[in-house]
């Protein structure tokens, strides 16, 4: 783990492409959370509802998404991160490769990777811009609507792009108190030139590219 770098940040970023690339061009082993803790994460998330006394039926989605505010929502999401991050990384203590890690996604928190770091250049956050996160919802299938049948969409999914910005807003705060590095993306550098920012900032741990 000491040894992994780390892309946290909030929702819409460009975290994951940044990862990909990086895993591209310098032959390292890319960690994307969210694809793991919405797949392969649900039978520990079911466990800990049933050690909670909580119920394990499919959730009412309107509650969650509609009968709610952005407030709620993100404490919500915020309070369960740190549960979330053990998870992932019992993923990453069992990922065998040769390889330097890079771990990205929204749930690796500034203050749950810090006490992992031995220097702060092994993480950076990144979070989008309020133009380019317009920008983001508009043109990513995945942020344009939100994928569940709920009784107002409309409603559910400016619940959920709020939260984002809360959560987002939650990380920036943590990476400066921590002195992690925060970037912001602003769509005036596209996908590669980010890369090389975040290349530029991992570059002591680095590999040299790969041919």
């Amino acid at each position: 783990m000491r040894r992994a770098l780390w892309i946290g940040g909030g929702q819409w970023a460009g975290k994951s492409t940044v990862a990909r690339l990086l895993a591209t061009r310098y032959g390292v082993t890319a960690y994307h959370y969210d694809y793991h803790d919405a797949r392969g994460h649900n039978d520990r998330r079911i466990a800990r509802r049933v050690a909670f006394g909580e119920p394990v039926t499919e959730p009412d989605l309107d509650a969650e998404w509609v009968r709610t505010t952005p407030e709620d929502m993100a404490a919500a999401t915020l309070a369960g991160f740190p549960d979330r991050f053990g998870w992932a990384l019992d993923d990453l203590r069992g990922l065998v490769s040769g390889h330097p890690i890079i771990a990205e996604g929204w749930g690796l928190r500034p203050e749950l990777v810090s006490p992992l770091l031995d220097s702060p250049r092994r993480m950076i956050v990144m979070v989008p811009a309020p133009e380019f996160r317009r920008h983001q919802i508009r043109v990513l299938p995945r942020a344009v609507a939100l994928g569940h049948a709920v009784s107002d969409p409309a409603r559910a999914q400016a619940n959920r792009l709020t939260r984002d910005e809360l959560v987002a807003d939650d990380a920036v705060r943590s990476a400066h108190r921590l002195g992690i590095r925060v970037l912001e993306v602003d769509g005036s550098c596209d996908a590669d030139a980010i890369a090389e920012i975040v290349a530029e900032h991992f570059g002591p741990y680095l590999p040299k590219k790969s041919n």
